[in-house]
């Protein structure tokens, strides 16, 4: 595995590793028929708005690592209540 591919596979790095899974997933399962994975696509798509939101607001505050790690979101989305995306 390279360098980029195991950095977007660590769940400390990519946050939404789990919706870029599963629209692959979906691809996959219906041959590459992009309508059929839209859900799965918007999902990703509002997860990375989502966690981009936060880490430019992280950056802002000054607070290092930028991008929470995943106990860290865990905790922001627990907090929450329910998947904000």
């Amino acid at each position: 595995m390279s360098v980029v591919t195991g950095r977007l596979r660590d769940p400390d790095i990519n946050p939404c590793l789990l919706a870029s899974d599963a629209s692959t997933r979906c691809m996959d399962e219906n041959n590459y028929e992009r309508g059929r994975c839209s859900t799965h696509f918007l999902k990703y798509k509002n997860c990375r708005k989502f966690w981009n939101a936060i880490m430019i607001q992280r950056r802002r505050k000054g607070v290092k690592p930028s991008m929470p790690t995943a106990a860290e979101r865990d905790i922001i989305l627990g907090a929450m209540g329910k998947m904000p995306y």
